[in-house]
């Protein structure tokens, strides 16, 4: 008897996030479908497990991760993201998170990791040494060539917050988010903070708030 597929909920502040990562999944709808994507609403349908993507939702925003773990409706929840910080994985697993998993996971890799935390496993990924982001994924500012990592520290910004909120919240060092902001400023043709912020705005930097529900025919 073939098994069911299993549930999944998507979470993160950001369509276009969610979205391409429902995509990822798509091809393998068999074995595991998205029965909803939150974009900063509750998870409302009885899931197997929650899919947290961090982009912009530092994995160190321990009240997101506990009200995530708290939640009847999700059997278990898994911390998609490329920072692999040991405070941030052991304070994860303090939250009661399931899985930690890299965003440089082939989507075939993740599937399987998501089978074994369905299973009952709680896995967390090696350390992927600087690689790339698994294809496939999407993000605000891709476009005009902004990586993943110099995105999230666009929308940081745009959302207020200091080169310090920042550093603390991605546990990256001041000078990283320095050398990310010079990079940022290059790409998109700004040379002030505020002319950064106006171009985020303008350009989908600002959380969503959204649900879609029965993604693609899903229950």
């Amino acid at each position: 008897m073939t098994k069911p597929p299993i549930l999944i909920a998507l979470v993160n502040d950001y369509d276009v996030v969610t979205t391409g990562l429902a995509h990822m999944l798509d091809q393998y709808r068999e074995r595991v479908l998205i029965a909803e994507i939150d974009t900063n609403l509750g998870v409302d349908d009885r899931v197997d497990i929650v899919l947290y993507d961090t982009f912009a939702q530092p994995e160190s925003d321990v009240e997101e991760l506990r009200t995530l773990a708290e939640n009847p409706r999700a059997r278990r929840v898994v911390v998609y993201t490329w920072n692999f910080h040991p405070a941030l994985i052991e304070r994860a697993r303090e939250q009661g998170m399931s899985g930690y998993l890299s965003k440089t996971l082939p989507a075939a890799d993740l599937v399987e990791a998501l089978e074994a935390v369905h299973a009952g496993r709680v896995v967390v990924s090696e350390q992927a040494p600087r690689a790339r982001t698994a294809p496939g994924l999407n993000w605000p500012g891709r476009g005009e060539g902004l990586t993943d990592r110099e995105a999230e520290v666009l929308a940081l910004i745009t959302q207020g917050m200091s080169n310090a909120q920042v550093a603390g919240l991605t546990y990256l060092s001041p000078n990283t988010i320095k050398s990310y902001i010079r990079s940022i400023y290059r790409k998109i043709g700004v040379a002030s903070r505020t002319q950064a912020v106006l171009w985020g705005v303008q350009h989908g930097f600002t959380p969503d708030h959204h649900r879609v529900e029965h993604w693609q025919g899903g229950p």
